[in-house]
């Protein structure tokens, strides 16, 4: 059932306005929208480098960088470095945050499609080549591709599910996409008219002002799948989404998200639904927890377990809990063994 978003977006979440852009027959289907903010030079040129080895050329692909404000001039030197005059550059006069700058790329974007690909993220041979034929075989408002997760050093680490094993459209993936987070930007392209009949993504969102989006577009929207692998989404312990983590920002808005996209369907379907993404979302909090305990210390990762408690408290939540703190024990255990066995053998004891 679609549910008019009208009747469920309040003013203080009304997405900004995109603006109409006018009939132009001249218009490229691509729009290639990379935001910046101090990037490091050697992920961008990676990034610069995966477009333009399938740059159609500018009848048929913009290709620009929306840097939002950076502290350094990194982002205009690779480009002069690596574009050739190709990739055109766009620098803001003050830094307006990531969801205002997706948005600005939005804006800024001249053809009937929108991808926006992240200064750490790429795509891989055959992207545009595949994903067209979606853009002109469906109605579809938004294509995409699955993806790989890569390290910081670009090595893959996993791959994101296969939601039909021929390219095509998917059935009742408004509800799957309710449930959990499935897609990622470097794998996305949207209509640009999409947006401009929906509005841009939330400013008040930091981490899931994508997922929001994506949910906003299924709610009136088909979405086509390609089951080829076609892009890579950097993760890293400098990127936004791991700073957000360490403090639980990113289960506090997760529980935001749900209790709001839930209503962009029926009343009886959003309630199962919301059930369900809190207690996906509740597990994986503990799952991000135990990293954390390992990695910074329990002060970090408790944030985490307290989130999760606050999304849900079913039997299978509290057990990960429990092995949550068996894991904090034994570190705390092993820990005391180390320092009773480095006094021991400290110079100058018998």
């Amino acid at each position: 059932m679609t549910v008019p978003l009208s009747r469920h977006i309040t003013s203080s979440l009304k997405p900004p306005a995109i603006r109409v852009l006018p009939v132009d027959n001249c218009r490229p289907l691509w729009s290639v929208m990379i935001p910046t903010y101090n990037p490091r030079p050697d992920y961008l040129e990676e990034t610069l480098h995966s477009v333009l080895q399938q740059d159609p050329g500018p009848e048929q692909m913009q290709i620009e960088v929306i840097d939002d404000r950076s502290t350094d001039d990194v982002a205009a030197q690779t480009i002069r470095r690596v574009g050739g005059g190709r990739v055109s550059f766009h620098a803001e006069l003050q830094n307006r945050g990531l969801a205002n700058t997706w948005n600005r790329c939005i804006e800024r974007a001249r053809g009937h499609w929108v991808h926006i690909l992240h200064q750490d993220d790429i795509v891989l041979p055959g992207f545009y080549t595949q994903l067209r034929k979606g853009a002109e075989d469906s109605d579809a408002g938004a294509i995409f591709c699955r993806y790989a997760s890569t390290n910081s050093k670009g090595h893959w680490m996993g791959i994101s599910e296969l939601h039909r094993e021929s390219a095509g459209l998917l059935d009742d993936w408004h509800a799957r996409i309710t449930v959990q987070q499935l897609i990622q930007c470097p794998a996305i392209a949207v209509r640009r008219f999409v947006y401009e009949q929906l509005g841009g993504f939330l400013p008040r969102l930091r981490y899931t002002a994508d997922w929001e989006m994506w949910q906003r577009v299924a709610s009136q929207f088909s979405f086509w799948f390609e089951p080829s692998i076609l892009a890579c989404y950097r993760v890293h312990s400098d990127s936004a989404t791991s700073r957000l983590r360490r403090d639980a920002a990113d289960v506090r808005e997760v529980r935001e998200v749900i209790d709001l996209t839930t209503a962009y369907h029926s009343p009886d379907r959003g309630r199962v639904l919301a059930g369900k993404a809190r207690s996906f979302y509740a597990e994986l909090a503990v799952f991000y927890a135990r990293e954390i305990l390992v990695e910074t210390g329990f002060p970090s990762a408790w944030k985490q377990i307290v989130e999760a408690l606050r999304l849900c408290r079913s039997r299978r939540v509290i057990w990960q809990i429990s092995s949550f703190l068996v894991l904090w024990f034994r570190i705390i255990g092993s820990r005391l063994k180390r320092r009773i066995k480095s006094k021991a053998n400290a110079p100058g004891r018998s």
